[in-house]
């Protein structure tokens, strides 16, 4: 499976980085994944409704951009679906089993994901009702993808 995290800024905190990087490094025995970020839009501390959505309309394009067509696209959001662990290893699994190998999962800036990339989403996935910063829900989430490959593999992993 090629598996893709698409996150809006650049990571730069050393201790996001180092973790991100182990649990990239532990799934190479079962999933190619790829980080890509794409620039965050300059924005003031305060911004109308109108400048919100084109702010996130601007990091939306960039996001779209670097989807392929054929990308089963998951849209990390609030008002997504909350999974277990084993729900996203089943989802993962059944992705695999019916052909889709490529995977996106996307995470959007401060502002959240425009519309568009919402729509373009064929899942909205979320890890709860609390906000998390869209810099820590990277090594949340590619801990998780791990945690689902130890388990469609029936191998043991810490609980």
């Amino acid at each position: 499976m090629h598996i893709q995290l698409l996150a809006v800024g650049k990571l730069k905190e050393r201790y996001l980085t180092d973790g991100i990087a182990e649990y990239i490094k532990r799934l190479g025995p079962y999933a190619k994944l790829q980080m890509v970020e794409v620039p965050d839009e300059r924005a003031p501390e305060t911004m109308s409704p109108a400048e919100e959505q084109q702010v996130k309309g601007k990091e939306g394009e960039r996001l779209l951009a670097q989807l392929r067509s054929d990308t089963f696209v998951v849209a990390l959001a609030l008002d997504g679906q909350a999974l277990s662990s084993e729900q996203l290893a089943q989802q993962l699994d059944q992705l695999a089993i019916y052909g889709r190998s490529q995977v996106a999962f996307v995470i959007g800036g401060s502002l959240g994901l425009s519309s568009e990339v919402l729509a373009r989403a064929d899942m909205r996935l979320s890890f709860g009702r609390m906000t998390l910063p869209h810099q820590l829900m990277r090594l949340v989430l590619v801990e998780q993808i791990y945690r689902a490959c130890k388990i469609n593999r029936g191998e043991n992993y810490h609980k």
